[in-house]
């Protein structure tokens, strides 16, 4: 996938000024982990298993059950 690729699914153009690209991408950051958690904790809720959920996410059980198992 090349950053063009990235950048399109991002839904932004590219800030030319490096610093400000890189608070924007944290920012996309958080977004992301948060939207995350919301959907591991509803699959967690509808009964899915941790080897379903990390099976989506394309992630050991026991990565993801270290990240969203003890809150």
């Amino acid at each position: 996938m090349s950053s063009d690729d990235i950048r399109t699914l991002l839904g932004a153009a590219p800030d030319p000024q490096p610093l400000a690209e890189l608070r924007r991408l944290a920012d996309v950051r958080r977004e992301l982990a948060r939207a995350e958690e919301v959907q591991v904790r509803k699959a967690r809720i509808a009964g899915f298993s941790w080897q379903a959920i990390a099976g989506a996410l394309g992630v050991t059980r026991q990565a993801v059950h270290k990240k969203f198992g003890r809150r």
